[in-house]
């Protein structure tokens, strides 16, 4: 960073008078921090890495205090990141603004392979943090063995499964596989079916292996219940909104058994909760049918968490969750993106693959492309259908893909309101709920917020500074490109 851009960052800060993703501040009026680790190591551990300026009391409503001494204060900073393994090489800017000095250390984000960044006196479990909005937080064991799982190449769909044997499969269909696999290899058709199940990795030694039961076992969920889709349907748009008899869901289904038998038993269900509509063509006089929803988007959506699902232990008691709310669809997916790729990626570039054994058995079982398609089909099934395009969210642990009801016409159309559109130019700088209120005019917070901001929130068209902390007393709200 550079003076200027120091001076800028500071004007900033006076500005939006909060934290950020990427954003830490300091008081050290007194001296230094003496426990700089937890965002040494978050800042490390994100792609972005981060920032952390010294010399702003949060406290004082951000002022600008300056530091107690600026050749000192990098010393210490030096020393705290040489306690962080990997060791932390901080680029420190010095200004000095009205006679005070402020300092700001420049976090680079490490390479994936080297994650997660820890602070070395208190370990790996409880020495590594992960940034959440404007805060610090301790990574959970599962995100630290995500890390460990990529760096090392675990398989855990080929992990055995000490209960299965192989004649509690089904046999019939583990033979139809069989005979697909020797199709147009002809070296693989002049083995045995026992060296092939050790080959495909049906099973390893005597142990049958995850895909393979979650592919043939009669009832996978007799060893693992929560591998499972739980499925319901909601009267709102919001967890929690009730239907006019009082319910919670307007359906509810536990759907189990195989991969196959569950995507099935998904898409019936989907379809049994979307309305189907007739139009007329204009200028045919036609009548076709069309769903709320392609068919088609809803499947891919589907297959991809059940296959891209994380099948470790930490989330084995973890179930795709299937939401059906009042204006879209949500599929929650158990781990999060894997490997390298980013959310602007998706569809894009080919992703690392976190179930490559699982991925090919249901390529050979006609079940799915394996061409890294899904994304794309997606994305063009809901172009085709002029619905709005889909949203994918990589969250702790979780990945979500969010399918809209709402036409594309009617979402450009509310971002084109003139009301709504000046609200959303406003909000291409950070505001706080009072300063929305304020400038829309009224008088109550709450019903600016519910009013004016939620539903821009919920189309996209304006995101939380602190997603996961929504009633933040630090929350901002800003808005971002809509997507073409």
């Amino acid at each position: 960073m550079t003076t200027e851009e120091l001076y800028d960052k500071l004007k900033l800060i006076q500005k939006i008078k909060c934290e950020t993703q990427n954003l830490e501040l300091k008081s050290a009026e007194q001296g230094c921090p003496k426990r700089l680790y937890d965002s040494l190591s978050s800042f490390s551990n994100q792609d972005d890495g981060g920032i952390i300026v010294f010399g702003i009391d949060e406290k004082q409503d951000y002022k600008e205090v300056g530091v107690y001494d600026a050749q000192d204060i990098q010393k210490k900073i030096n020393e705290q990141c040489l306690q962080m393994n990997p060791v932390v090489r901080p680029l420190i800017t010095v200004v000095e603004k009205e006679n005070k000095k402020f300092v700001s250390a420049e976090i680079p984000g490490i390479d994936l392979a080297d994650r997660p960044c820890y602070y070395q006196g208190r370990g790996r479990l409880k020495g590594s943090y992960t940034r959440i909005g404007d805060s610090d937080e301790p990574m959970t064991e599962y995100e630290i063995y995500s890390y460990e799982a990529y760096r090392r190449k675990y398989q855990d769909d080929i992990r055995e499964v000490p209960r299965v044997t192989l004649m509690s499969l089904d046999q019939e269909e583990l033979n139809r596989y069989v005979e697909l696999l020797k199709r147009g290899k002809q070296r693989l058709a002049t083995l045995d079916n026992e060296s092939i199940y050790e080959l495909m990795s049906i099973k390893r030694g005597e142990k049958v292996t995850l895909s393979a039961t979650l592919l043939f076992s009669p009832y996978p969920q007799a060893y693992f219940p929560q591998l499972c889709i739980t499925a319901i349907v909601i009267p709102g748009r919001t967890i929690g909104s009730l239907g006019d008899m009082g319910e919670r869901f307007s359906d509810n289904q536990r759907i189990e058994g195989t991969i196959p038998e569950m995507l099935d038993e998904a898409l019936l269900f989907v379809k049994r909760n979307m309305r189907t509509k007739t139009i007329i063509s204009p200028t045919t006089g036609r009548r076709t049918d069309r769903t709320d929803y392609p068919i088609t988007a809803v499947r891919e959506a589907i297959i991809n968490a059940l296959v891209h699902r994380d099948y470790s232990i930490h989330t084995e008691g973890m179930p795709i969750q299937l939401i059906m709310f009042e204006d879209r669809i949500e599929i929650h997916n158990p781990g999060g993106l894997y490997g390298r790729i980013t959310i602007d990626q998706l569809g894009k570039i080919q992703p690392d693959t976190r179930n490559p054994v699982l991925a090919s058995a249901l390529e050979t079982l006609g079940i799915t492309e394996n061409r890294y398609s899904g994304i794309p089909t997606i994305r063009m099934e809901m172009e085709k259908y002029n619905l709005r395009q889909p949203e994918f969210l990589d969250e702790r642990g979780s990945f979500i893909v969010k399918l809209y009801k709402e036409s594309k016409n009617d979402y450009e159309d509310m971002s084109n309101d003139e009301e709504t559109n000046n609200l959303i130019v406003f909000c291409k700088t950070p505001r706080t709920r009072k300063e929305i209120c304020d400038y829309l005019g009224l008088n109550s917070v709450t019903y600016a917020i519910q009013t004016y901001v939620n539903p821009l929130v919920e189309a996209g068209v304006i995101k939380l500074s602190i997603p996961d902390k929504p009633k933040s007393p630090k929350q901002l709200y800003y808005s971002v490109e809509r997507e073409e």
